[in-house]
């Protein structure tokens, strides 16, 4: 064989390594997954930090993020309105998926899910407040249902104690049709309401009188409140004092977003745990319809990476407990537990409830949407 043969065989044996080398790093056309994972607005911004990291891990995977309200990412997915296949679904808390399993299986007599919901972040209802409003509505220091509510009634800050340029009395809450804190709000303040626990409340308790006529005056007092909880603190750092002094919100992102609320209006607002709380836990599941075998396991892949301890540190930064107890959120690098946040505490000392049965959430959507 002469030189020049010899040659172009060595060249061709080269472009031919590393054309399969290339087959490891750029996706045979056609084989690229989309997977589309629709999640609630509290955890838009970490998963979104996230998708770069989890994209250059996994080349034939194409991630898409939607976010909508807990609630709407239910009625969106079980009534077929969303203009785009989901694969994943992440709503606020396990809760909303058990509801969504049982609506869906009444339909179409089916099996909704692949596997089973797998937990991603925890965190927890918490009150905010500028602090000369708190320290005039909380003068104990603790907060209370029922200052809330005597603030309502009351309609300005005057009448309770305040100056008179504060104006009328904001409380803010999100929508309960469409978002899960919501839901949470109106379910602790009805245990508060009425003396009782999240294990005695039934039908009968909701629709007593005194419940009917909170849901009535709450409904009053919070004007178009916000489809999710994410959009309902944003609002309330834009508009400051005199416009939202008092608003239920995730622990995570009241956390998260304390500093931009210093940046915005020159002081910050101050974290006020409930007690009880109730524990709300972030969890994903796979489901089925439409989505084939492949693209549940890219699923499988991109649940897999949320529960690792790197991408876990990251949800810690955003405020959000981790869900792998290989995480600790003192020790993780701009971990927001380490910032001085007032209010804020890593070990709060509280009783936390779980999430109510999904059919006494219905009953509380039942009873806003009657209210007047």
């Amino acid at each position: 064989m002469n030189k020049t043969a010899k040659s172009g065989k060595i060249i061709t044996s080269v472009a031919i390594m590393l054309s399969a080398l290339g087959l490891t790093y750029t996706p045979i056309p056609g084989s690229e997954q989309t997977l589309v994972v629709v999640s609630g607005t509290e955890l838009k911004e970490p998963l979104q930090k996230l998708q770069a990291k989890f994209a250059q891990a996994n080349r034939n995977i194409k991630l898409e993020l939607k976010f909508q309200g807990s609630q709407e990412i239910v009625n969106n997915y079980i009534d077929n309105k969303n203009d785009f296949q989901p694969a994943v679904l992440i709503p606020a808390n396990g809760e909303i998926l058990t509801e969504l399993g049982d609506r869906f299986k009444a339909i179409n007599n089916t099996e909704p899910f692949y596997d089973s919901p797998k937990p991603v972040a925890k965190t927890m209802l918490v009150a905010i407040a500028w602090p000369e409003r708190g320290q005039v509505l909380f003068a104990n220091g603790g907060f209370q249902w029922e200052r809330i509510e005597q603030a309502m009634t009351a309609g300005s800050w005057e009448k309770i104690g305040g100056a008179k340029n504060w104006g009328s009395f904001d409380f803010v809450t999100t929508d309960p049709t469409r978002s899960n804190s919501g839901q949470l709000t109106l379910n602790l303040w009805t245990q508060a309401k009425i003396g009782t626990n999240i294990t005695n409340i039934n039908s009968a308790s909701l629709n007593d009188p005194s419940v009917r006529s909170l849901f009535s005056l709450i409904k009053k007092s919070v004007y178009q409140p916000p489809r999710s909880t994410d959009t309902l603190l944003q609002e309330f750092i834009a508009k400051g004092p005199n416009d939202a002094d008092v608003a239920t919100v995730y622990e995570s992102i009241a956390l998260y977003r304390w500093q931009q609320s210093k940046t915005n209006q020159s002081k910050s607002y101050k974290i006020y745990y409930l007690d009880p709380s109730i524990e709300t836990t972030a969890t994903a599941v796979i489901v089925r319809r439409n989505i084939n075998n492949a693209t549940a396991n890219a699923a499988r892949k991109f649940l897999d990476f949320l529960i690792q301890p790197e991408q876990q540190a990251v949800l810690v930064e955003y405020g959000f407990r981790p869900v792998n107890n290989a995480v600790d959120i003192k020790t993780v690098p701009n971990s927001p537990w380490n910032q001085n946040i007032p209010g804020a505490e890593i070990t709060p000392n509280i009783n936390t409830l779980p999430p109510s049965p999904g059919q006494i959430t219905r009953e509380i959507q039942r009873l806003w949407e009657r209210a007047n």
